[in-house]
Protein backbone atom coordinates (compact mmCIF):
# COMPACT_ATOMS: atom_id res chain seq x y z
CA UNK A 1 0.00 0.00 0.00
CA UNK A 2 1.75 3.46 -1.01
CA UNK A 3 -0.01 6.93 -0.01
CA UNK A 4 0.18 9.73 -2.70
CA UNK A 5 -0.40 13.48 -2.06
CA UNK A 6 -1.52 16.33 -4.55
CA UNK A 7 -2.57 19.74 -4.20
CA UNK A 8 -6.00 20.57 -5.05
CA UNK A 9 -7.07 24.18 -5.97
CA UNK A 10 -10.70 24.16 -5.34
CA UNK A 11 -13.06 27.36 -6.70
CA UNK A 12 -14.31 29.61 -4.19
CA UNK A 13 -17.97 27.89 -3.84
CA UNK A 14 -15.70 24.66 -4.00
CA UNK A 15 -14.18 25.50 -0.48
CA UNK A 16 -16.93 26.89 0.79
CA UNK A 17 -18.67 23.44 0.23
CA UNK A 18 -15.83 21.64 1.58
CA UNK A 19 -15.84 23.81 4.53
CA UNK A 20 -19.33 23.06 5.20
CA UNK A 21 -19.04 19.22 5.19
CA UNK A 22 -16.43 20.10 7.50
CA UNK A 23 -18.62 21.44 10.12
CA UNK A 24 -21.08 18.76 9.46
CA UNK A 25 -18.73 16.18 10.13
CA UNK A 26 -17.32 17.71 13.09
CA UNK A 27 -21.37 17.99 14.27
CA UNK A 28 -21.69 14.55 13.69
CA UNK A 29 -18.74 13.63 15.82
CA UNK A 30 -19.28 15.51 18.90
CA UNK A 31 -23.04 14.55 18.67
CA UNK A 32 -22.09 11.13 18.92
CA UNK A 33 -19.96 11.38 21.80
CA UNK A 34 -22.29 13.47 23.32
CA UNK A 35 -24.78 10.57 23.06
CA UNK A 36 -22.36 7.90 24.34
CA UNK A 37 -21.01 9.51 26.98
CA UNK A 38 -24.96 9.97 28.01
CA UNK A 39 -25.58 6.13 27.63
CA UNK A 40 -22.43 5.34 29.48
CA UNK A 41 -23.24 7.18 32.50
CA UNK A 42 -26.96 5.43 32.34
CA UNK A 43 -25.75 1.84 31.82
CA UNK A 44 -22.21 1.42 31.90
CA UNK A 45 -22.20 0.86 28.06
CA UNK A 46 -21.10 2.51 25.21
CA UNK A 47 -22.90 2.75 21.56
CA UNK A 48 -22.65 -0.19 19.31
CA UNK A 49 -21.67 0.32 15.60
CA UNK A 50 -25.35 -0.08 15.16
CA UNK A 51 -27.24 2.45 17.15
CA UNK A 52 -23.96 4.71 15.92
CA UNK A 53 -24.79 3.78 12.46
CA UNK A 54 -28.89 4.76 12.77
CA UNK A 55 -27.75 8.41 14.74
CA UNK A 56 -25.80 9.19 11.19
CA UNK A 57 -28.39 8.38 8.70
CA UNK A 58 -29.65 11.60 6.58
CA UNK A 59 -26.98 13.64 6.70
CA UNK A 60 -25.43 15.98 3.71
CA UNK A 61 -21.92 13.75 4.32
CA UNK A 62 -21.79 10.91 1.69
CA UNK A 63 -22.91 7.46 2.90
CA UNK A 64 -19.55 6.13 3.40
CA UNK A 65 -18.04 9.29 5.16
CA UNK A 66 -20.50 9.53 7.50
CA UNK A 67 -19.70 6.05 8.41
CA UNK A 68 -16.11 6.48 8.52
CA UNK A 69 -16.77 8.88 11.44
CA UNK A 70 -18.98 6.81 14.23
CA UNK A 71 -15.84 3.84 13.07
CA UNK A 72 -12.89 6.23 13.90
CA UNK A 73 -14.97 7.16 17.36
CA UNK A 74 -15.48 3.17 17.65
CA UNK A 75 -11.65 2.37 16.86
CA UNK A 76 -10.85 5.22 19.58
CA UNK A 77 -13.26 3.80 22.09
CA UNK A 78 -12.19 0.01 21.48
CA UNK A 79 -8.45 1.58 21.94
CA UNK A 80 -9.73 3.08 25.27
CA UNK A 81 -10.98 -0.11 26.68
CA UNK A 82 -7.56 -1.94 25.43
CA UNK A 83 -5.63 0.22 27.34
CA UNK A 84 -7.48 0.16 30.67
CA UNK A 85 -7.35 -3.25 30.82
CA UNK A 86 -3.87 -3.08 30.10
CA UNK A 87 -2.99 -0.41 33.23
CA UNK A 88 -1.91 1.81 30.65
CA UNK A 89 -2.59 5.80 31.02
CA UNK A 90 -5.37 6.69 27.63
CA UNK A 91 -7.12 9.73 26.91
CA UNK A 92 -10.75 9.84 25.96
CA UNK A 93 -12.14 10.95 22.51
CA UNK A 94 -12.49 14.70 23.33
CA UNK A 95 -15.17 17.00 21.44
CA UNK A 96 -13.80 18.88 18.81
CA UNK A 97 -13.81 22.08 17.04
CA UNK A 98 -14.14 23.25 13.91
CA UNK A 99 -10.32 23.42 13.70
CA UNK A 100 -10.08 19.95 14.58
CA UNK A 101 -11.21 18.49 12.36
CA UNK A 102 -9.25 18.51 9.10
CA UNK A 103 -10.26 15.88 6.43
CA UNK A 104 -13.48 14.21 4.61
CA UNK A 105 -12.66 10.68 4.13
CA UNK A 106 -14.00 8.29 0.86
CA UNK A 107 -12.96 4.84 2.29
CA UNK A 108 -14.55 3.00 -1.34
CA UNK A 109 -16.26 5.01 -3.54
CA UNK A 110 -17.85 8.50 -4.69
CA UNK A 111 -14.64 9.87 -6.21
CA UNK A 112 -13.44 8.85 -9.74
CA UNK A 113 -9.95 10.67 -11.24
CA UNK A 114 -9.46 11.82 -14.33
CA UNK A 115 -7.76 14.94 -15.62
CA UNK A 116 -9.59 16.91 -12.72
CA UNK A 117 -10.55 15.22 -9.34
CA UNK A 118 -14.46 14.36 -9.31
CA UNK A 119 -15.89 13.88 -5.57
CA UNK A 120 -19.94 13.46 -4.95
CA UNK A 121 -21.44 17.06 -3.87
CA UNK A 122 -18.37 18.71 -4.80
CA UNK A 123 -17.90 17.90 -8.67
CA UNK A 124 -14.93 18.45 -10.34
CA UNK A 125 -11.43 19.96 -8.45
CA UNK A 126 -8.43 21.02 -10.57
CA UNK A 127 -5.26 18.90 -8.72
CA UNK A 128 -1.86 19.00 -9.65
CA UNK A 129 -0.56 15.31 -10.33
CA UNK A 130 3.43 15.33 -10.10
CA UNK A 131 3.55 11.69 -9.87
CA UNK A 132 2.03 9.10 -11.90
CA UNK A 133 0.18 6.66 -9.68
CA UNK A 134 1.08 3.01 -9.87
CA UNK A 135 -1.14 0.04 -8.49
CA UNK A 136 -5.46 0.01 -7.93
CA UNK A 137 -6.34 3.19 -5.74
CA UNK A 138 -8.84 1.66 -3.01
CA UNK A 139 -9.33 5.63 -0.45
CA UNK A 140 -9.45 9.17 -0.56
CA UNK A 141 -9.29 11.79 1.88
CA UNK A 142 -9.30 15.49 0.99
CA UNK A 143 -7.24 16.75 3.67
CA UNK A 144 -7.40 20.93 4.68
CA UNK A 145 -3.88 21.99 6.12
CA UNK A 146 -3.96 24.63 8.71
CA UNK A 147 -2.16 26.92 5.84
CA UNK A 148 -5.80 26.68 4.16
CA UNK A 149 -4.31 24.41 1.15
CA UNK A 150 -6.40 21.45 0.25
CA UNK A 151 -4.93 17.82 -0.61
CA UNK A 152 -5.80 14.94 -1.99
CA UNK A 153 -4.59 11.62 0.02
CA UNK A 154 -5.02 8.61 -2.04
CA UNK A 155 -4.09 5.01 -0.36
CA UNK A 156 -3.31 2.77 -3.42
CA UNK A 157 -2.39 -0.82 -4.12
CA UNK A 158 0.68 -1.88 -6.19
CA UNK A 159 1.95 -5.12 -7.33
CA UNK A 160 4.49 -6.73 -5.20
CA UNK A 161 7.58 -6.25 -7.84
CA UNK A 162 10.47 -8.49 -6.91
CA UNK A 163 13.06 -6.98 -4.86
CA UNK A 164 16.69 -6.30 -6.14
CA UNK A 165 19.60 -7.14 -4.07
CA UNK A 166 21.43 -4.26 -2.09
CA UNK A 167 25.25 -5.05 -2.51
CA UNK A 168 26.26 -2.22 -0.20
CA UNK A 169 28.35 -2.35 3.07
CA UNK A 170 26.93 -2.63 6.85
CA UNK A 171 26.49 0.55 8.88
CA UNK A 172 25.91 1.66 12.35
CA UNK A 173 24.08 4.70 12.80
CA UNK A 174 23.75 6.67 16.03
CA UNK A 175 21.28 9.39 15.86
CA UNK A 176 22.45 12.76 17.77
CA UNK A 177 21.30 16.68 18.33
CA UNK A 178 24.69 17.89 16.89
CA UNK A 179 24.78 16.03 14.11
CA UNK A 180 21.73 14.41 12.87
CA UNK A 181 23.48 10.83 12.13
CA UNK A 182 26.87 10.00 13.02
CA UNK A 183 27.71 6.85 10.94
CA UNK A 184 30.47 3.55 12.12
CA UNK A 185 32.35 4.20 8.97
CA UNK A 186 33.09 7.77 10.03
CA UNK A 187 30.63 9.50 7.88
CA UNK A 188 28.53 11.92 9.47
CA UNK A 189 24.81 13.14 8.13
CA UNK A 190 24.40 17.18 9.57
CA UNK A 191 21.83 18.66 11.41
CA UNK A 192 19.91 21.79 9.29
CA UNK A 193 18.63 22.84 12.70
CA UNK A 194 15.41 24.20 10.23
CA UNK A 195 13.70 25.72 13.46
CA UNK A 196 16.04 27.85 14.54
CA UNK A 197 16.85 29.32 10.94
CA UNK A 198 12.78 30.78 11.25
CA UNK A 199 12.68 31.13 14.72
CA UNK A 200 13.21 34.78 14.77
CA UNK A 201 10.57 35.04 12.03
CA UNK A 202 8.02 32.45 13.58
CA UNK A 203 8.33 34.78 16.93
CA UNK A 204 7.58 37.87 15.37
CA UNK A 205 4.76 36.76 13.77
CA UNK A 206 3.24 34.96 17.02
CA UNK A 207 3.42 38.20 18.41
CA UNK A 208 1.57 39.82 16.34
CA UNK A 209 -1.29 36.99 16.02
CA UNK A 210 -1.29 37.55 20.28
CA UNK A 211 -1.92 40.77 19.90
CA UNK A 212 -5.30 40.15 17.77
CA UNK A 213 -8.49 40.21 19.16
CA UNK A 214 -10.41 36.44 18.99
CA UNK A 215 -12.57 35.93 15.95
CA UNK A 216 -11.80 38.96 14.26
CA UNK A 217 -10.62 38.48 10.79
CA UNK A 218 -7.34 40.03 11.88
CA UNK A 219 -6.42 37.13 13.79
CA UNK A 220 -7.85 34.90 11.03
CA UNK A 221 -5.17 35.97 9.07
CA UNK A 222 -2.10 36.35 11.39
CA UNK A 223 -3.13 32.32 12.64
CA UNK A 224 -2.72 31.47 9.13
CA UNK A 225 0.67 33.69 8.18
CA UNK A 226 2.25 31.46 11.59
CA UNK A 227 0.64 28.25 10.07
CA UNK A 228 2.64 29.34 6.38
CA UNK A 229 5.96 28.99 8.67
CA UNK A 230 5.10 25.95 10.75
CA UNK A 231 4.50 24.65 7.13
CA UNK A 232 7.49 25.84 5.55
CA UNK A 233 9.76 24.55 7.86
CA UNK A 234 8.12 21.01 7.91
CA UNK A 235 8.27 20.79 4.35
CA UNK A 236 12.31 21.80 4.39
CA UNK A 237 12.97 19.50 7.33
CA UNK A 238 11.05 16.68 5.12
CA UNK A 239 12.77 17.11 1.94
CA UNK A 240 16.44 16.65 3.89
CA UNK A 241 15.09 13.50 5.59
CA UNK A 242 14.27 12.46 2.50
CA UNK A 243 17.33 12.69 0.76
CA UNK A 244 19.33 11.61 3.75
CA UNK A 245 17.48 8.37 3.89
CA UNK A 246 18.12 8.16 -0.30
CA UNK A 247 21.56 8.61 0.53
CA UNK A 248 21.89 6.09 2.96
CA UNK A 249 19.81 3.40 1.58
CA UNK A 250 21.68 3.54 -2.12
CA UNK A 251 25.11 3.20 -0.03
CA UNK A 252 24.14 0.76 2.38
CA UNK A 253 22.84 -2.87 2.24
CA UNK A 254 22.26 -2.79 6.41
CA UNK A 255 21.97 -0.02 8.42
CA UNK A 256 22.07 -0.61 12.33
CA UNK A 257 20.25 1.96 14.83
CA UNK A 258 19.33 2.19 18.55
CA UNK A 259 15.56 1.39 19.35
CA UNK A 260 15.30 4.43 21.09
CA UNK A 261 12.09 5.74 23.06
CA UNK A 262 11.66 8.66 21.44
CA UNK A 263 8.46 10.45 23.03
CA UNK A 264 10.04 9.43 26.48
CA UNK A 265 13.73 10.98 25.43
CA UNK A 266 11.75 14.16 24.16
CA UNK A 267 9.65 14.47 27.44
CA UNK A 268 12.87 13.93 30.01
CA UNK A 269 14.75 17.09 28.16
CA UNK A 270 15.99 18.32 24.55
CA UNK A 271 12.56 17.86 23.55
CA UNK A 272 12.81 20.61 21.36
CA UNK A 273 16.29 19.60 19.81
CA UNK A 274 14.84 16.28 18.86
CA UNK A 275 11.96 17.56 17.32
CA UNK A 276 13.33 19.71 15.19
CA UNK A 277 15.97 16.91 14.38
CA UNK A 278 12.49 14.23 13.67
CA UNK A 279 14.49 11.47 14.63
CA UNK A 280 11.23 9.47 14.81
CA UNK A 281 10.22 10.69 10.85
CA UNK A 282 13.88 9.97 10.26
CA UNK A 283 13.63 6.62 11.45
CA UNK A 284 10.76 6.07 10.12
CA UNK A 285 11.37 6.96 6.48
CA UNK A 286 13.96 4.55 6.65
CA UNK A 287 12.04 1.89 7.13
CA UNK A 288 9.42 1.97 4.68
CA UNK A 289 12.21 3.40 1.73
CA UNK A 290 13.74 0.00 2.79
CA UNK A 291 11.17 -1.91 1.24
CA UNK A 292 12.35 -0.85 -2.62
CA UNK A 293 15.77 -0.40 -1.58
CA UNK A 294 16.73 -3.70 -1.12
CA UNK A 295 18.02 -2.95 2.21
CA UNK A 296 17.49 -4.07 5.82
CA UNK A 297 16.93 -2.09 8.84
CA UNK A 298 17.80 -3.47 12.32
CA UNK A 299 17.35 -2.01 15.54
CA UNK A 300 19.04 -3.05 18.99
CA UNK A 301 19.25 -2.21 22.63
CA UNK A 302 20.42 1.44 22.91
CA UNK A 303 22.09 0.64 26.16
CA UNK A 304 25.61 1.79 27.45
CA UNK A 305 26.43 2.07 23.06
CA UNK A 306 28.17 5.59 24.00
CA UNK A 307 29.58 4.13 27.61
CA UNK A 308 30.92 1.12 26.28
CA UNK A 309 34.68 0.98 24.42
CA UNK A 310 34.03 0.02 20.58
CA UNK A 311 38.21 -1.54 21.33
CA UNK A 312 37.54 -3.48 24.52
CA UNK A 313 34.39 -3.55 25.05
CA UNK A 314 34.74 -2.05 28.96
CA UNK A 315 32.41 0.50 30.17
CA UNK A 316 33.45 4.15 30.62
CA UNK A 317 31.28 6.72 32.67
CA UNK A 318 31.22 9.87 30.19
CA UNK A 319 29.29 13.37 30.43
CA UNK A 320 26.93 14.77 28.07
CA UNK A 321 29.31 17.14 27.01
CA UNK A 322 31.89 14.81 26.95
CA UNK A 323 32.85 14.30 23.06
CA UNK A 324 35.65 12.26 22.54
CA UNK A 325 35.68 8.48 23.82
CA UNK A 326 39.14 8.30 26.01
CA UNK A 327 39.20 4.77 26.98
CA UNK A 328 41.04 4.16 30.11
CA UNK A 329 41.67 0.32 29.71
CA UNK A 330 43.10 -0.09 26.07
CA UNK A 331 43.74 3.60 25.18
CA UNK A 332 41.46 3.91 22.46
CA UNK A 333 40.81 7.82 21.32
CA UNK A 334 37.54 8.11 18.89
CA UNK A 335 34.84 10.76 18.43
CA UNK A 336 31.79 9.29 20.59
CA UNK A 337 29.77 9.41 18.33
CA UNK A 338 31.83 6.93 16.04
CA UNK A 339 32.37 4.56 18.79
CA UNK A 340 28.85 4.99 19.74
CA UNK A 341 27.95 3.68 16.35
CA UNK A 342 30.67 0.93 16.15
CA UNK A 343 28.91 -0.56 18.99
CA UNK A 344 25.27 -0.49 17.26
CA UNK A 345 27.24 -2.02 14.25
CA UNK A 346 28.37 -5.03 16.60
CA UNK A 347 25.76 -5.65 18.62
CA UNK A 348 23.61 -6.72 15.75
CA UNK A 349 26.74 -8.07 13.20
CA UNK A 350 28.23 -10.14 16.56
CA UNK A 351 24.03 -11.46 18.29
CA UNK A 352 24.86 -8.97 21.22
CA UNK A 353 21.24 -7.68 21.68
CA UNK A 354 17.94 -8.64 20.42
CA UNK A 355 16.93 -6.74 16.90
CA UNK A 356 14.07 -5.93 14.34
CA UNK A 357 14.52 -6.16 10.54
CA UNK A 358 12.71 -4.06 8.03
CA UNK A 359 13.04 -3.51 4.44
CA UNK A 360 13.45 -5.14 0.84
CA UNK A 361 13.25 -4.15 -2.82
CA UNK A 362 15.19 -2.25 -5.65
CA UNK A 363 17.95 0.12 -5.35
CA UNK A 364 17.26 4.23 -5.34
CA UNK A 365 19.72 5.99 -6.77
CA UNK A 366 22.23 8.61 -4.66
CA UNK A 367 21.83 11.81 -4.09
CA UNK A 368 23.23 14.64 -6.69
CA UNK A 369 24.91 16.97 -3.93
CA UNK A 370 25.86 14.52 -1.89
CA UNK A 371 29.15 16.53 -0.88
CA UNK A 372 27.44 19.74 0.36
CA UNK A 373 25.21 17.37 3.07
CA UNK A 374 27.99 14.78 4.49
CA UNK A 375 31.38 14.59 5.46
CA UNK A 376 34.16 12.50 6.46
CA UNK A 377 34.99 13.01 10.40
Amino acid sequence: MRAYKFRLYPSKKQEEMLKHHLWIKKGLWNNLLQKTKEKYEKEQKFLTINEMAELVKGTELYSQTAQSVFRDLDKSLKAKIRAKKKGQKWGFPRFKSFDGVKSIHYPQSGFSLGEKLKVSSFGEIPIVRHRVIKGKIKTLTLKRESSGKWFAIFCVEEEPQTPKMNKGPSIGLDLGLNKLATLSDGKIIENPHQFKKFEDKLAQVQRILSRRRKGSHNRFKSKKKVALVHETIANIRSDYLHKSANWLLSHYSKIVMEDLRIREMSEDGHGKGIHDASWGLFTNMLCYKAESAGSEIVFVNPKDTSKECSGCHSLTEKSLWERTHVCPACGLILDRDINAAINILTRATAGMAGSNACGDGIAIPSLKQEAHAFRRG
